[in-house]
């Protein structure tokens, strides 16, 4: 199994200096270079100080320049807030400055709040159909001259400034959870990265399920020359501590960060200064999501000895590789301690 990390420039309150939150952040993705991680994830988000992201190729381009083997990633470009010129030179621009690292990851965008403001009256949950339509342009782009008069955007004949490095282009990945998104990223020679937030297992084995099933029906199968499988990644928020007296505290950490996702997620509209208000679980439908036992079992959260059987499961679940998600909320310190005991006492189980 190979991993992944995924972090955020997080600012959880604006007491917290934020050349303190840079330093951090880059020091955890330099961590990860040094230990063995294959890519570092970097969002793309708008106004939220928990997710500081307005253009996820400026963020890898700067991790580009400060590490020297890990692979930079998209996670993900939000699809209806670009054009299609615009992304394809952007991440070819990145693909150069980085010697060929880009793994170029496109999604359909999550929170109606950020559509609201971004792409004033679409709907978030019509937000694939602009991905699907976006990608196969920005793969056109970047192989040469090409027009376009699709639903969503027109242009004359056009070219992608740069080319990307490596060729025929950079791995393409795409978010999917739903049925839809994995039958168009299968289809599409796409890796898929996928998420279940809090719920148990059992989300993971559907996803491996839908996986199976976009697989077995893809429009291009051939038994005599099969195409290459995507690889299938999932991502959970990770935690690793010494003492397992210490479970409650990437629990609360989880907590106070998941209320906030609750805001957005519904588009309660409660946001000051890009601080989104903590919901109230008990106010919640799915309160039950957030009770602290079923956190701590769910996430990647433990001893080291602990992570590494829970990882096992994934494995066995047809996982291929992990998305360690470090931004939850924990300290700087404690995210620290995390990253040094996953790459010194969880990753050597799985070399």
């Amino acid at each position: 199994m190979k991993f992944h990390l995924a972090i955020n420039l997080e600012r959880l309150t604006a007491g917290i200096d934020m050349r303190d939150v840079e330093r951090h952040t880059l020091e955890m993705v330099q961590m990860a270079d040094r230990g063995g991680f294959r890519i570092a994830w970097a969002a793309e988000h708008h106004a939220l100080e928990m997710t500081i992201a307005p253009n996820p190729f400026q963020i890898l381009t700067w991790w580009a320049a400060h590490t020297d083997n890990i692979r930079l990633g998209t996670a993900v470009a939000v699809a209806p807030y670009w054009h299609p010129i615009n992304l394809a030179g952007e991440a070819a621009l990145l693909d150069l400055f980085s010697g060929g690292r880009l793994e170029f990851g496109i999604g359909s965008g999550a929170y109606q709040r950020e559509f609201d403001r971004m792409r004033p009256g679409l709907k978030q949950a019509d937000g694939w159909r602009y991905m699907q339509e976006l990608l196969p342009v920005v793969v056109a782009l970047w192989q040469g001259d090409t027009a376009h008069h699709g639903e969503f955007w027109q242009f004359p004949q056009s070219t992608s400034v740069p080319k990307p490095l490596q060729k025929p282009h950079p791995p393409l990945w795409v978010a999917a959870r739903a049925p839809v998104s994995f039958d168009y990223a299968v289809n599409n020679a796409c890796n898929i990265m996928s998420w279940p937030l809090t719920r148990p297992m059992s989300e993971v084995a559907l996803y491996r399920e839908r996986f199976d099933q976009a697989l077995a029906g893809r429009a291009d199968a051939d038994a005599n020359a099969p195409a290459p499988t995507p690889i299938f990644a999932v991502m959970r928020h990770t935690a690793v501590y010494d003492n397992a007296a210490d479970w409650e505290i990437p629990v609360a950490a989880a907590q106070r960060q998941y209320a906030q996702f609750e805001n957005l997620f519904k588009n309660l509209g409660d946001v000051k200064n890009g601080f989104p208000k903590a919901v109230d679980f008990s106010e919640l439908a799915n309160r039950d999501e957030y009770n602290p036992q079923m956190l701590h079992d769910n996430l990647l959260f433990g001893t080291p000895d602990q992570v590494i059987a829970k990882l096992h499961r994934y494995r066995d679940l047809g996982v291929d590789e992990f998305v360690y998600y470090a931004s939850l909320g924990l300290g700087m310190r404690e995210q620290k301690r995390s990253l040094e005991l996953f790459c010194k006492e969880v990753m050597p189980s799985f070399a």
